[in-house]
């Protein structure tokens, strides 16, 4: 059966301690994990603190920046990420999103290179704590910063060129859920994502992501979770909400309507 989580990303302003305890109180039993709110507590601190409220991790974010984008070393972004895998072994986390980067000046080819070659090495990783690594393309409109994947195709073609039962695809409903063409595949795809990101939208990205609430766009979400049932998927699907429009909510209200909108698109 599909689960809600909410990725802490949806609630910026909160502290680690205050997400996993709003997010219990609104009946919310499972979050993404954000690597930055986790670092600003302390990991071990952050592990027991979700051991003892017994929250489960329907994500880690994020990893990658393997092209130099962010102005990190290949090594020392490969470095990173493993330990990344690590904690979100730790953490027994479904899943580590992983970002590869802008392409930074480099051609298209050897971006790719660099990827395929940093997720050989962290599949070894990735085996051995048996994390699933999912990664993850965006929307052209705003991926510039993140990553220079920016459809299903080219990021699946990386998948299948490492040979890793380890590695899968992030769908992000803000990115994507505005393609007729993808909405109508996501029987046949269902079977290679590891984590649906709930979003929704006005407009197709562009620039900053502006998000609104789950119902208040045009994104087709009893569509999309209606066919991803249909091809079999019974993962988390995780709110990440961001953009001028969320920061002016009141954070437990959100909660409470995101969970509400989410029960009605899985009767749906």
């Amino acid at each position: 059966m599909a689960r809600f989580a909410v990725n802490e990303m949806t609630t910026f302003r909160w502290t680690f301690e205050e997400d996993v305890q709003s997010y219990l109180q609104a009946g919310i039993r499972a979050l993404g994990v954000w690597r930055q709110k986790l670092s600003d507590i302390g990991e071990e601190k952050g592990a027991e603190l979700l051991a003892e409220s017994q929250a489960e991790v329907s994500s880690l974010s994020w990893a990658g920046g393997f092209t130099g984008s962010d102005g990190r070393s290949f090594k020392e972004a490969v470095a990173d990420a493993v330990d990344a895998v690590e904690m979100a072994g730790a953490l027994k986390a479904s899943c580590l999103i992983i970002y590869t980067g802008a392409r930074a000046g480099h051609t298209h080819n050897h971006a790719r290179r660099l990827v395929r070659t940093a997720l050989s090495e962290l599949a070894e990783a990735a085996e051995r704590q048996q994390v699933t690594l999912a990664l993850e393309p965006m929307h052209e409109g705003c991926a510039s910063e993140w990553t220079f994947l920016t459809n299903l195709d080219d990021t699946l073609e990386v998948i299948d060129s490492i040979k890793c039962s380890r590695l899968k695809l992030v769908l992000d409903t803000y990115h994507f859920g505005l393609d007729p063409a993808v909405v109508e595949r996501l029987p046949e795809l269902a079977s290679r994502i590891a984590l649906v990101q709930l979003g929704d939208a006005r407009r197709p990205p562009q620039g900053e992501q502006d998000r609104c609430r789950l119902g208040d766009g045009e994104i087709p979400l009893p569509e999309i979770v209606r066919r991803l049932t249909r091809g079999g998927y019974d993962g988390f699907y995780e709110l990440e909400l961001l953009g001028e429009e969320i920061e002016s909510f009141d954070y437990r209200e959100l909660l409470a309507d995101s969970k509400a909108s989410f029960e009605q698109l899985h009767i749906g």
